[in-house]
């Protein structure tokens, strides 16, 4: 329950506005085997909200692969194989109802770990994209969630104090991000489950 009516709202986009982690998880598979490295379902929901390249070097850092390759030639065969199934993404119909309901009622943004050129396209193809005043991605901050530092500047943009925001999260990372803003939350998972690719 919220305990005060908020002045903006902020956003994740993968898991939470669109229902992506599916895709991008089946993506992260592919590329990973193709170097040995192996990718548990678990462990990538764990790491919801860190940018690509981040991921990568983990898993690099974890296993060596079996062949050279760099974080940053994993990200682009990451998110290029992504981008294949784009047209496979659906909204998060629960949680897009709410973008919409205060469209024009108060300022709205977009805080994701994503890449600014992905969550664009991601937005775009499932019609949101005009709903938001500011898109903030991880190319705008140093410091990625669990660090505050994605929803401090979202909120920094709409001219709102953090303290006065709602977030909408859904992994463990971006909660923490939220909370350690000053911002309530609202965590999706207790609306929405999205499909897992390993388990029933």
């Amino acid at each position: 329950m919220l305990t005060f009516e908020p002045l903006a709202i902020i956003f994740d986009c993968d898991g939470t506005l669109a229902d992506t982690m599916p895709s991008h998880y089946e993506a992260w598979v592919t590329i990973m085997e193709r170097y040995g490295i192996p990718f548990d379902e678990d462990e990538f929901y764990a790491m919801g909200g860190w940018p690509t390249t981040q991921v990568a070097q983990f898993l690099l850092d974890r296993t060596p692969p079996t062949s050279p390759v760099t974080a940053d030639q994993i990200t682009i065969e990451k998110e290029a194989l992504f981008e294949e199934t784009l047209n496979l993404v659906r909204p998060i119909d629960p949680v897009v109802e709410v973008a919409h309901r205060h469209h024009g009622q108060l300022p709205m943004a977009v805080a994701s770990g994503g890449l600014r050129r992905i969550v664009d396209a991601i937005l775009l193809h499932i019609g949101i994209d005009q709903l938001f005043q500011t898109i903030v991605t991880c190319e705008d901050v140093t410091r990625h969630k669990p660090e505050p530092d994605i929803y401090l500047e979202a909120a920094r943009r709409l001219n709102v104090s953090p303290q006065m925001c709602l977030a909408y999260e859904d992994t463990d990372p971006g909660v923490q991000a939220a909370y350690a803003a000053g911002m309530q939350v609202i965590d999706v998972r207790s609306i929405y489950t999205p499909r897992r690719i390993s388990k029933s």
